[in-house]
C-alpha cells in the first residue's frame, strides 16, 4: 500500500521552491511558480493537511551550542519486545543529546545520533541514559568525524 500523495506539476514546484528556502513568502512563491497568492496558501495548507509537508525547522550548529562532538550509538535491546521499545524510544527521544533515532534490522536495533560537549559527556550518557536500562544489551559507539548534507529530495528541474 502506498502513502503517496497525488501531486500535480504545480505542487511539486511548490515544494522545490520551499525545500530550497523555507523561509519563501507565499507572495514570492506564488510569483515563482505562476499561480495567484490564494491559490498558493491554499495549495501550500492542502500539502500541509496531507503530509507532504511535515514542518520548518531552524537548524542549529551543535558546536556553537556547546555540544562539538557526534556520535552515533548502534544499540541492541532484548527483549525486542513492543511493551519495551515504546518507553524506550519515549526516554531516547526526550534525551537533549538526542539529534535522531532509528529503527533498525539486522543485529542492531536502534541507531541514535547524539551531540555530546566531550567524551566525558558522551561517557556519561552512554553509561547512564542507554546501559544502566535493564532492556538495552548491547552499545556501540562511533564518533563522527564530520557530517554533510545532501541533496533535496526534489531535484532540480
Amino acid at each position: 500500500m502506498s502513502d503517496s500523495v497525488p501531486l500535480d506539476s504545480v505542487d511539486l514546484e511548490i515544494l522545490r521552491v520551499l525545500q530550497n528556502d523555507a523561509r519563501t513568502t507565499n507572495r514570492e512563491l506564488a510569483a515563482a511558480v505562476g499561480v495567484a497568492p490564494s491559490t498558493c496558501l491554499d495549495r501550500v495548507a492542502r500539502l500541509r493537511r496531507s503530509g507532504v509537508i511535515l514542518g520548518h525547522r531552524l537548524q542549529l550548529d551543535p558546536a556553537k551550542l556547546g555540544r562539538g562532538l557526534q556520535a552515533l550509538l548502534m544499540v541492541q535491546v532484548r527483549p525486542h519486545r513492543r511493551e519495551l521499545i515504546g518507553p524506550f524510544v519515549d526516554r531516547v527521544r526526550a534525551l537533549p543529546e538526542s539529534r535522531a533515532l532509528f529503527h533498525l534490522t539486522g543485529p542492531d536495533d536502534y541507531l541514535v545520533h547524539v551531540a555530546v560537549a566531550d567524551p566525558a559527556d558522551l561517557q556519561r550518557l552512554v553509561l547512564d541514559e542507554f546501559t544502566s536500562r535493564k532492556e538495552v544489551a548491547r552499545v556501540e559507539t562511533r564518533l563522527i568525524f564530520q557530517q554533510w548534507d545532501c541533496g533535496p529530495l526534489l531535484p532540480a528541474h
